[in-house]
């Protein structure tokens, strides 16, 4: 069966070894004659894959003992409750940076937590942007400043991420581990795990561990972040499967090297840019200091137009690249995982639609 070029903004493509070695593991996990899916997770077949995949996040990010990786269940979104439950207490403020779509649901939910203070907004203008530091207003004393490092439906991404006093907690769904950063810039970092990581099901929190002392007496036990440090993240069956995945991912990102794949995502992203801006056709959607590596987004010149694109894009085995329906428009999200290969092709089919339709 020929593999398609998967642009989808999650769940999305993942990188084929990985794929494979699940494939050949699936029936016989480490000679335990027992499927991964099956095995306990109490058990030393799990608990040696659980353990490697914490040490493999800590060396890729230099994460010292002041951090615990965690892996927690529902997704990202749940994230944006557990952030305010666990941090903003004690009648302070919390600063939040409005860069879009994602960012707005984080602000939303913790305004059901506490109070809230906008520290700039910049979520519904085109084209997309992310905040300039000089329109950051702060709030002296803050519990903490939340930002959303790459915004997938607009394709706006965070080139630096701001120096804060209050501890910087950042939503990394889209955009962990496609590039290296310093972990000691943040206080929290969390990542639904089905974009750059593995499948559906888990997400990845980084959490400077004296942050999580913060937390209430009275939170329920299953929404501290003590809970899952104490516990190795163990405190309930995990989503066993899904770090698994995690674990041939984060193996497979060694083995490329974190910086080299930061300099192939720029390199992928930049090659469908090029055509953007050499054209009167197509119409990137992001500012261009902004644009995102990991989520390319564009217009054509009518929607008309844009459904042909998705249509025969797809003929070609170019799947995925319908805009998100709150936007439209043409999406391109191309992770570690997606293949060179794969952006020459879709290069290709612009500059031959364009030539058609144009």
């Amino acid at each position: 069966m020929a593999r398609v070029y998967n642009f989808c903004a999650g769940p999305a493509v993942l990188p084929e070894e990985a794929l494979l070695e699940a494939q050949m593991e699936l029936l016989d996990f480490n000679g335990s004659g027992m499927s991964v899916l099956e095995c306990s997770h109490r058990g030393k077949e799990y608990a040696a894959v659980h353990d490697e995949c914490v040490a493999n996040l800590k060396k890729l990010l230099k994460i010292s003992d002041d951090y615990a990786v965690l892996f927690l269940q529902g997704g990202a979104s749940t994230q944006f409750a557990m952030v305010p439950i666990n941090l903003l207490v004690n009648g302070q403020t919390a600063d939040y940076l409005n860069s879009g779509a994602w960012a707005s649901k984080a602000i939303k939910e913790a305004k059901l937590i506490g109070k809230v203070n906008v520290a700039a907004d910049c979520g519904k203008e085109i084209p997309t942007r992310v905040p300039s530091e000089k329109e950051m207003k702060f709030t002296p004393g803050a519990a903490y400043v939340h930002i959303t490092s790459n915004e997938t439906i607009s394709g706006a991404q965070y080139k630096s991420f701001p120096k804060t006093e209050a501890p910087l907690v950042a939503d990394m769904s889209s955009d962990f581990l496609s590039r290296p950063f310093d972990m000691n810039q943040f206080g929290l970092v969390y990542a639904g795990a089905q974009k750059n990581l593995g499948p559906a099901g888990v997400a990845v929190v980084i959490i400077r561990k004296d942050l999580a002392g913060r937390v209430p007496a009275n939170t329920p036990t299953m929404l501290k972040y003590t809970t899952h440090i104490e516990n190795n993240s163990l405190y309930n069956t995990p989503p066993c499967f899904a770090i698994y995945m995690i674990n041939l991912v984060t193996r497979w990102i060694q083995k490329m090297g974190l910086e080299n794949l930061y300099k192939q995502n720029r390199a992928k992203a930049q090659k469908i840019y090029d055509v953007l801006d050499s054209s009167k056709f197509y119409k990137a959607t992001a500012v261009k200091e902004c644009r995102s590596d990991m989520n390319v987004t564009f217009r054509l010149p009518s929607e008309q137009l844009e459904e042909m694109f998705v249509k025969e894009a797809s003929q070609q085995k170019l799947k995925g690249l319908k805009g998100h329906r709150s936007v439209g428009g043409i999406r391109a999200s191309i992770y570690n995982a997606f293949p060179l290969k794969g952006i020459d092709t879709l290069v290709s089919f612009m500059k031959e639609f364009e030539k058609k339709n144009s």
